[in-house]
């Protein structure tokens, strides 16, 4: 017998959706940014192991030479991101939905148990839950890492009018900087975010796209669909 379980609410998978693509455009204009002084690398002294980026990848993506293309992008974005992410949080804490995303007690156990799973180590599967304490983890952090990303793009955006902003963060360089590592944080979680949904299957990404999964039910009735709300998660 199919069961549908409700798992998603429609403003969850609205913000889901717009954030994921805004996002994405706001690290290619900021490449387009970058470009004009990319001065990070991986080394030390006059070694250097990796440069964020050669030439070449500016060449062969075409981002080089539109600074001024991609600051009109990015801070056009940087508008629809902050209100969208604005929103979110308003949501989550009138709706409740809050419950369900912060990590608890259990979380930070629970993500290493789901974390020795996916690499094949622990046998025994998670707790099955709207979201797993690696998720509950992960999504917070990505949270305030989106409030990090604000907080820095304003302070080198407007290093004079947000001085106190910037003197805060460590100066100007200081916040180009954790502007920057938060970008590679955010490529890191879409990696691992895109793997485990993929990993998960098609149930779980139509979750998020319609709103609910089909299970099935061991019954010796009639089959047929039955819709049904998840049961929260009653471990608090």
């Amino acid at each position: 017998m199919k069961k549908l379980v409700e798992k998603h609410p429609l403003a969850i998978r609205w913000f889901h959706w717009v954030n994921f693509p805004v996002l994405m455009l706001m690290i290619w204009s900021g490449l387009w940014i970058y470009w004009a002084n990319d001065a990070y690398r991986i080394g030390w002294g006059n070694t250097t192991l990796y440069k964020f980026f050669p030439q070449s990848f500016y060449q062969f993506v075409h981002l080089d030479h539109k600074l001024a293309q991609g600051m009109a992008w990015h801070f056009v974005l940087m508008w629809v991101f902050f209100i969208n992410g604005l929103l979110y949080v308003g949501y989550t804490f009138l709706s409740g939905e809050w419950r369900y995303l912060l990590p608890n007690r259990h979380s930070f156990r629970e993500a290493i148990e789901v974390t020795l799973h996916d690499l094949g180590l622990r046998k025994a599967a998670p707790l099955v839950q709207k979201y797993n304490g690696a998720q509950r983890i992960a999504y917070t952090a990505v949270l305030l890492m989106g409030v990090g990303s604000l907080l820095t793009g304003l302070a080198i955006y407007k290093p004079t009018q947000f001085g106190w902003l910037t003197s805060l963060l460590g100066g100007y360089g200081a916040a180009r900087v954790e502007h920057f590592v938060l970008t590679i944080g955010y490529v890191l979680f879409f990696v691992v975010h895109v793997a485990q949904v993929g990993r998960a299957g098609w149930n779980n990404f139509r979750s998020m796209v319609a709103g609910f999964e089909i299970e099935d039910v061991p019954t010796g009735g009639a089959a047929g669909p039955v819709l049904a709300q998840r049961e929260p998660n009653k471990r608090g």
